[in-house]
């Protein structure tokens, strides 16, 4: 593409902030968060190869079988990262270091071929003493299956900027 049409669509380009900023929430602003995800085997096996988690039970169906479970569960950090990433949209995407998690529950398994789903409550918002640029917030988010079974729940705290 040449540097003059790259130009005039810069020049005609209407900027549009993503994200949620600090004062978007409140205390009580609930998300139920779009679309959910459907793991499977695949993402199952390339997450938990990828990261190194040796486990048998997640990549080895006799393991898990001889474990109790009809087949290989999905690893749960793969299930906490799918979780915590369909809250980004809503909850961080408009940028801010992410600060922690706490209070992390893992409920019913999770396994290939389920989809997941998520939600989350804003449980605190309070100015940052040390970025005035920033606010804190902390959002309880819940993740369930496609019958309704929590899978996992959590609460997470980001720094949120105040300007779009």
């Amino acid at each position: 593409m040449s540097e003059d049409i790259v130009n005039r669509l810069k020049s005609e380009a209407t900027y549009w902030t993503r994200g949620n900023r600090y004062g978007d929430f409140h205390e009580g602003l609930h998300f139920d968060h779009h679309w959910g995800r459907t793991i499977t085997e695949g993402d199952n096996t390339l997450f938990t190869v990828l990261t190194m988690h040796y486990n048998p039970r997640y990549t080895n169906a006799e393991a898990a079988r001889a474990e109790g479970h009809d087949t290989t569960p999905v690893n749960p950090l793969l299930v906490f990262n799918t979780v915590f990433g369909l809250t980004v949209e809503d909850c961080s995407e408009g940028g801010g270091p992410f600060l922690g998690v706490d209070d992390l529950v893992y409920g019913a398994p999770v396994y290939p071929g389920d989809t997941v789903y998520a939600t989350s409550d804003t449980v605190d918002c309070r100015e940052s003493e040390k970025r005035p640029a920033f606010g804190i917030v902390t959002w309880a988010t819940r993740g369930v299956n496609q019958r309704g079974e929590e899978v996992i729940r959590f609460r997470r705290t980001n720094l949120v900027r105040k300007e779009r």
